[in-house]
């Protein structure tokens, strides 16, 4: 599995990294992050599409959901039982959002394999195809100017604000005094603030180049995200019936 993993996804995208870093005018490892990290978000858009799409609808059910769960919760079956039926007139799958999620893990694991070979890099080509030349050396200065092997606070301040916007994008307003003590409501509004001071953590004690991946790909899930919740249309939600 280690080695499919490294043949079919990490080696493509590490020879996709030197060729840009070979191919665009200044050969700037950071330059070259930012669009091999574009080039894979836009490869990745209808997978991260459906699984936004589907985490959206999910999001607009949960007050009926939340009724059903109220009203048989002291049978699990009975609950159970109901909850596919109102998945199933919905058109919802609620496990949809999983692979697509998974796919996604599986690729930005490999940037990330990818982004600090990059950055440790020093003349080891063995993964490199016939058709890409080897660089003698890579310069590690994003324009010159910061050297990406090294942390940035400033970059990993940038990163976390981007997350916590993210974050925020994707995590529903709680309403009513119901809402205060819902345990995935608290666990939510928890992850607002636990991702942004993870991902500041992180910034600050790895390379920048890295810091330089988290922001355009942040950028882009964010402008995505805004994309496609406009565009969702969730099904008309009728009360539930008292049978």
């Amino acid at each position: 599995m280690i080695q499919l993993f490294h043949q079919i996804i990490y080696q493509p995208i590490y020879n996709a990294l030197i060729l840009l870093y070979n191919l665009l005018p200044g050969h700037d490892l950071g330059v070259s992050i930012i669009v091999l990290t574009v080039i894979v978000r836009f490869i990745l858009y209808p997978v991260a599409k459906k699984q936004i799409e589907s985490q959206k609808k999910l999001q607009e059910l949960q007050p009926e959901i939340k009724k059903l769960q109220e009203k048989y919760k002291g049978d699990k079956e009975k609950q159970g039982k109901a909850l596919m039926a109102y998945y199933k007139e919905k058109k919802i799958n609620p496990a949809s959002g999983c692979l697509p999620l998974v796919i996604q893990i599986i690729f930005f694991i490999a940037l990330y394999r990818a982004f600090i070979a990059g950055l440790n890099f020093s003349s080891g080509c063995q993964d490199l195809y016939s058709f890409v030349s080897c660089p003698d050396q890579i310069h590690s200065n994003f324009f010159g100017l910061l050297n990406l092997t090294k942390p940035s606070f400033v970059l990993a301040i940038i990163a976390a604000a981007g997350q916590f916007i993210q974050t925020k994008m994707m995590i529903p307003q709680a309403s009513g005094s119901s809402s205060k003590g819902d345990f995935s409501n608290i666990m939510n509004q928890q992850m607002v603030y636990l991702g942004p001071l993870m991902t500041l953590f992180i910034g600050m004690k790895f390379p920048a180049g890295l810091a330089v991946y988290w922001i355009v790909n942040t950028l882009f899930a964010i402008a995505q995200q805004y994309i496609v919740m406009k565009k969702v249309k969730v099904p008309e939600q009728p009360a539930v019936s008292g049978t």
